[in-house]
């Protein structure tokens, strides 16, 4: 579930939506790390200006924590070109 809203924030951000993919990764009992894939032009927005768009992004996320449990890392990285 978080997976799907994370990609599709990030898609109404991206000017190459069709670029992003979200990844999950189990790294402990209580402790995933979600991976957003995007375009070499949408990293730079997906993270924004001094880091504000990704730490609100992780705020959010950080809301689920309460219902589920589990604790999350965001990481963006870029594909080709």
């Amino acid at each position: 579930m978080i997976e799907i809203f994370v990609r599709d924030f990030a898609k109404l951000i991206a000017s190459h939506p069709e670029d992003i993919v979200v990844e999950r990764n189990n790294l402990g009992e209580n402790f995933d790390e979600i991976i957003i894939y995007a375009h070499k032009e949408d990293a730079g927005k997906l993270i924004g200006k001094e880091g504000r768009m990704i730490n609100a992004l992780k705020t959010l996320i950080s809301g689920c924590k309460a219902k589920d449990g589990i604790s999350y890392r965001v990481n963006v990285r870029t594909t080709g070109e």
